[in-house]
C-alpha cells in the first residue's frame, strides 16, 4: 500500500503558481482576472480566488499552538468544548427555577437569567437558583445596570450560605455602561465607581466576569465583521485603560471582562475573527504588563500574567439577517453560525431560536436552537479538534487580513480619545449605521441574498398573525422616540424593508397577479419567466408560469382570461423587437405590462410607451415598491 501511495504522488509533477496563473488565464479568454475572480470583502481586503503554501510563508499565525499565548489557536490545549447556553427571560423566579432544571437535563450548561432588579433579595435569588448545582453550570445575569452590585452581593451571599467550592463557580453579571449608550442613548451613572464597586463585591468569585464587552450589538446592528472586532477591541480597552487609571491591578480587571460577540453568516471570516480577535486582545492585555496577584504557571519571560491576557468569549448567532417569512431558513443561517463559532474556538454560544423575529420563541423553537449546538458536538465532535482552521492557506491569510483591518480600527478609536469618546461623539454609532444603510442597499439590489425574503420566496407563503417583533426603549416607549442623551445603533434587519411590503401587499386585501407570456426562444423565455416569477413573489404577488405561447395574442389573451394584473412578456433578447411592442398594444392598458431583461433596443421600447423593465441591475426592492404604489390604489 505504501509503494502505491508514493507512485501515486510521483505521477505528479509540481505545479508552480505561475502554471496555476497561465492556464486561469487562458480559461478567462481576455477577462480581467482582478475584476472577475479576485473579491473585495465588505471589510476593505481583497480575496483571491486560489492560495497555496507559499502564501503563509510570512505569517506567523502557523508558529502559534493551542493554549499558548498569544492565543490565537485557543485557549484549551486539549479539547474544544463550549458551553451550551440558553437564555431564561424571568417573569416568575419559580417557573425559570422549573425551566432551567429541565433545559438542564437537555444538554444546556450555561444559563443566562435576565431578572427584574426591582424584585431582586434574597428570597428571590433562593428561588430562582433552587436544586441548580451551580459547581457544574456556568450562571450568566443580566439586570438594570444601577442593581449590579446588589445583585452581586446577593449571588456572593447565596453561593456561601450554599458552601460552594468557589473555584468551581463560573458565570458573569452583565455590566455594560457603554452598551446603553450605544443601544438606549443613556448615559447614565458613573463607570469606574460602579465597576470598582462590583469588581469588589464579586471579589470572593474568582472566575465570575462582570465587565462585558456586547458586540453583539454592533453585529445585529449590520456592523461588518472589522467593525465589530475593532470596536469590540476598543470598547475592552476603554475599561482597561479607565480602570488601571483608578488603581486596579491590570491583571484583575482584564480578568473580569467578558467579550459577548455575534456570528453574521460569512462563514470562513466569522472563523477568522475570532481567531484574530484572540491573538489581538492578548496583546493589549499585554502592554498593561499585568502582574500575577496569585500563583500562576502562565508567567511571560519579564514575569507577567499570561492568563489575565486570554480572552473569555461568548458568541451568539446573529439577528441582523434573522427573517419574518420562510422562517425556518433561519435555521439554515444560524447552523452554519454555530459552525464557524464552533470551529472559532469561542467559549460558550446561544443559538437564537428562528422565530424570535415574529414572537417569543416557544419550547419547540428553543429545543431546536439547542439540539443545533448538540449536533455539532455530539455527531460532529466540533469539541473535540482545538482549531481544525489552523494551516489553512485560506483561513490563515483571512485571519491576518481581518486582524490588520480590525487593528487600523483600533488604533483610529485610540488616536481620537478612545472607545468612551467615540461614542459620546457619535462616530461609532455613524460607521455602524452607515454599514446597516450599505448592507440594506445590498439587499435591496440582491448583492446580499436573503434566501425566501429577497431570493427565492416562498410564494404561497401568508404571513397571517406574524408581525415583527419591534424594539422597546427602556423608558417602555418606541426605541426611535425614547429621548436620548447621545445617538444609538440602528437594529433594522437585512429583512425590514422586503417585509414591510410583503405585509403591506397582504394587508391590502388585494393579491397581484402576475401571469408570464412566455414566448419564442425556450431556454430564455423559461429562465426568464423563472427570474420573473421569483422578483415579484418578494412582494407577496401571485405568479403564474406557463409552458409558452404561440403569438403574443394567444398570452395576452390568456392573460386577461386569468384575470392578471400584471403581464410579464418573457423571450430573448434578439427576439424582444419582433414581440413586446405587439403584446404591449394587444393588451392596451389592461394590466400593467413588464419586459423580463434589459434588451439593446430598450430605447425603441420605451419610445413605444412600456415603461417597466426588470433584470438583474436594478434595486429590486424599490421598482417593487414603485409596483405596489400602482397596483394597491
Amino acid at each position: 500500500m505504501a509503494d502505491k501511495k508514493e507512485k501515486l504522488f510521483s505521477d505528479f509533477s509540481p505545479v508552480s503558481t505561475e502554471q496555476w496563473m497561465e492556464k486561469v488565464t487562458a480559461d478567462l479568454k481576455g477577462a480581467d482576472f482582478e475584476k472577475k475572480l479576485v473579491w473585495k470583502t465588505n471589510e476593505g481586503f481583497k480575496v483571491k480566488p486560489f492560495y497555496r503554501m507559499e502564501d503563509l510563508e510570512d505569517l506567523k499565525t502557523t508558529d502559534a499552538l493551542p493554549g499558548e499565548f498569544p492565543y490565537l489557536r485557543g485557549t484549551k490545549k486539549d479539547n474544544n468544548a463550549w458551553l451550551v447556553r440558553q437564555e431564561i427571560r424571568v417573569e416568575c423566579p419559580k417557573d425559570a427555577n422549573a425551566k432551567a432544571l429541565d433545559i438542564l437535563n437537555k444538554g444546556v450548561d450555561s444559563l443566562s437569567f435576565h431578572v427584574k432588579a426591582k424584585e431582586l433579595n434574597a428570597e428571590y435569588i433562593e428561588t430562582l437558583l433552587s436544586d441548580i448545582q451551580a459547581e457544574c453550570v456556568e450562571l450568566n445575569f443580566s439586570t438594570c445596570q444601577g442593581h449590579v452590585v446588589e445583585l452581586a452581593n446577593l449571588l456572593v451571599a447565596y453561593f456561601r450560605k450554599k458552601d460552594y467550592d468557589v473555584k468551581k463557580l463560573k458565570g458573569s453579571i452583565n455590566y455594560d455602561f457603554f452598551n446603553k449608550m450605544l443601544t438606549r442613548g443613556k448615559e447614565k451613572g458613573d463607570m469606574v465607581q460602579t465597576a470598582k464597586s462590583l469588581i469588589e463585591a464579586i471579589q470572593p468569585l474568582p472566575f465570575y466576569r462582570v465587565l462585558n464587552v456586547n458586540a453583539l450589538s454592533l453585529n445585529n446592528a449590520g456592523a461588518y465583521i472589522s467593525q465589530e472586532l475593532g470596536y469590540a477591541l476598543a470598547w475592552g480597552n476603554e475599561y482597561m485603560s479607565q480602570l488601571t487609571d483608578a488603581g486596579i491591578p491590570a491583571a484583575i480587571v482584564a480578568k473580569k471582562i467578558k467579550f459577548n460577540f455575534g456570528i453574521s453568516s460569512n462563514y470562513f471570516l466569522e472563523i477568522a475573527k475570532f481567531r484574530a480577535a484572540r491573538l489581538l486582545w492578548a496583546n493589549i492585555v499585554a502592554s498593561y504588563n499585568p502582574e500575577c496577584v496569585r500563583d500562576c504557571e502562565n508567567k511571560g519571560p519579564n514575569g507577567e500574567c499570561r492568563c489575565a491576557a486570554k480572552m473569555a468569549v461568548h458568541a451568539e448567532t446573529s439577528t441582523f439577517n434573522l427573517t419574518l417569512f420562510d422562517a425556518h431558513v433561519n435555521l439554515l443561517r444560524t447552523q452554519t453560525e454555530a459552525m464557524s463559532a464552533a470551529l472559532g474556538g469561542v467559549d460558550s454560544m446561544t443559538v437564537t431560536p428562528f422565530d424570535k423575529t415574529y414572537e417569543t420563541p416557544d419550547e419547540f423553537s428553543e429545543r431546536l436552537a439547542r439540539n443545533q449546538q448538540l449536533l455539532l458536538k455530539e455527531e460532529s465532535h466540533f469539541d473535540k479538534v482545538i482549531d481544525p482552521a489552523a494551516g489553512s492557506y485560506y483561513i490563515e491569510n483571512l485571519t491576518v487580513s481581518i486582524a490588520k483591518q480590525a487593528w487600523e480600527l483600533f488604533l483610529t478609536v485610540e488616536e481620537a480619545g478612545g472607545f468612551y469618546a467615540a461614542l459620546k461623539a457619535g462616530t461609532v454609532q455613524a460607521a455602524v449605521n452607515e454599514s446597516n444603510k450599505a448592507r440594506h442597499k445590498a439587499v435591496a439590489q440582491r448583492r446580499e441574498v436573503l434566501l425566501g425574503t429577497n431570493q427565492f420566496p416562498n410564494f404561497n407563503e401568508k404571513a397571517g398573525d406574524k408581525q415583527p417583533v419591534e424594539g422597546k426603549c427602556c423608558c417602555g416607549g418606541d426605541s426611535h422616540t425614547c429621548e436620548k442623551d447621545v445617538s444609538t445603533l440602528v437594529f433594522d434587519r437585512a429583512a425590514s424593508e422586503f417585509e414591510a411590503l410583503r405585509l403591506e401587499t397582504e394587508a391590502s386585501g388585494k393579491r397581484p397577479k402576475a401571469f408570464m407570456l412566455t414566448i419564442g426562444n425556450l431556454a430564455m423565455r423559461q429562465a426568464r419567466a423563472q427570474y420573473s416569477c421569483n422578483f415579484l413573489a418578494c412582494a407577496g404577488y401571485e405568479v403564474v408560469d406557463n409552458l409558452g405561447f404561440e403569438t403574443v395574442e394567444a398570452g395576452v389573451e390568456a392573460a386577461m382570461a386569468a384575470k392578471a394584473d400584471i403581464v410579464v412578456i418573457c423571450s430573448s433578447d434578439d427576439e424582444y423587437a419582433e414581440y413586446a411592442i405587439p403584446a404591449f398594444k394587444a393588451l392596451n392598458g389592461r394590466a400593467m405590462f413588464i419586459v423580463a431583461g434589459a434588451p439593446a433596443c430598450m430605447d425603441d421600447l420605451k419610445a413605444a410607451g412600456i415603461e417597466n423593465f426588470i433584470h438583474v441591475r436594478v434595486n429590486v426592492l424599490d421598482t417593487l415598491k414603485e409596483f405596489n404604489t400602482k397596483l394597491l390604489k
